[in-house]
């Protein structure tokens, strides 16, 4: 009976290693900068965005000097139902032939979907999809899949829409854990945007394999103070295993009253620009993650409409000074 507890309690630390994100190790000497390129900012999703193939891509990061990058888990990039074991096995070699790092895939979940039609199950139907990613991920040699929480639903009690996102996301750890992945729960959708309401998620969840992705931009939208966002990062400290950064510029929206013979002032919309040029403040907030000694990459992503538009050149030129940037943090 010994014999097994103790295989038991071997099994349980294995597999607990196996999940374990490089989290921030409280010491500033201990932060590296570590450059990762995301490939949706090639992937022609937004207006006048240019499109390169997966293996264009790839050449494009390592061209430019990036040493990571995060590839799109979806069309026209790395779609589940494109890349079969051989597919798969040639991928992976060709990203080591590159000396590029496979940081992680981007997935796209939103647990809350479907909510109004209870009768699909859409959280295992998730759940599958995410497994079916983590297989992927451990094919192509990396450890680490992003996902999001859920959209906020109207005329649905916001409780019944959060355990949602807990059963949905716990689900999806789950099918990870067959192939010792783990996800990183990025600041994106509306369910437990904020640092406080994402830290207690992750806590009630309580899985060694689901951690977070932090990013500044939802914060500065959320309107927090710079000492506000520098605390959301130390918040997160004990779960910090990811960080996409992106920078944005708003540009002022108007709408005509006629029966005033003037305008009334609508939300902005956001635009990307290069690092430094837009409204987030990135010296506060890498600053904070070697504040607190963060052991991940800095994720580039240019997702939205570019300042200088879309073209191969201004994409690459915008990707280049995110090198250029980051330098000053190293």
């Amino acid at each position: 009976m010994k014999n097994y507890v103790f295989i038991g309690i071997i099994f349980l630390l294995t597999v607990g290693k196996a999940f374990t994100q490089a989290l921030p190790t409280g010491d500033s000497a201990d932060f590296k900068v570590k450059t990762c390129l995301h490939s949706i900012g090639y992937s022609g999703l937004w207006r006048g965005q240019a499109v390169l193939s997966v293996d264009e891509f790839l050449v494009k990061a390592s061209e430019l000097g990036y040493d990571g990058v995060m590839l799109m888990a979806k069309a026209p990039h790395l779609s589940i139902l494109d890349y079969d074991k051989e597919a798969r096995t040639q991928l992976k070699s060709r990203i080591a032939e590159l000396d590029l790092t496979l940081v992680g895939l981007a997935g796209y979940s939103d647990f809350t979907a479907g909510m109004d039609k209870p009768g699909i199950p859409h959280s295992e139907i998730q759940a599958a999809y995410i497994g079916q990613l983590a297989e992927l991920a451990g094919d192509l040699g990396t450890k680490m899949i992003r996902i999001f929480t859920g959209y906020e639903r109207p005329g649905i009690p916001y409780d019944k829409q959060y355990a949602m996102v807990v059963e949905g996301i716990t689900l999806a750890a789950k099918e990870a854990q067959k192939y010792g992945v783990t996800l990183v729960v990025q600041n994106h959708h509306d369910i437990a945007i904020h640092h406080d309401a994402m830290h207690w998620l992750l806590k009630e969840i309580n899985m060694p394999n689901v951690m977070s992705g932090w990013d500044a931009w939802s914060p500065t939208l959320e309107g927090l103070s710079k000492e506000e966002i520098r605390n959301s990062v130390l918040k997160m400290k004990p779960f910090l295993a990811n960080t996409i950064l992106a920078d944005y510029r708003p540009l002022p929206r108007y709408q005509y009253v006629h029966a005033l013979t003037n305008y009334q002032s609508d939300k902005p919309v956001m635009r990307a620009t290069a690092m430094g040029e837009g409204i987030i403040d990135y010296e506060n907030f890498i600053g904070a993650l070697k504040e607190i000694g963060y052991q991940g990459y800095l994720v580039y992503e240019m997702c939205e409409v570019l300042e200088g538009g879309g073209t191969i050149e201004n994409l690459d030129a915008t990707a280049k000074k995110f090198l250029d940037y980051v330098k000053q943090f190293e």
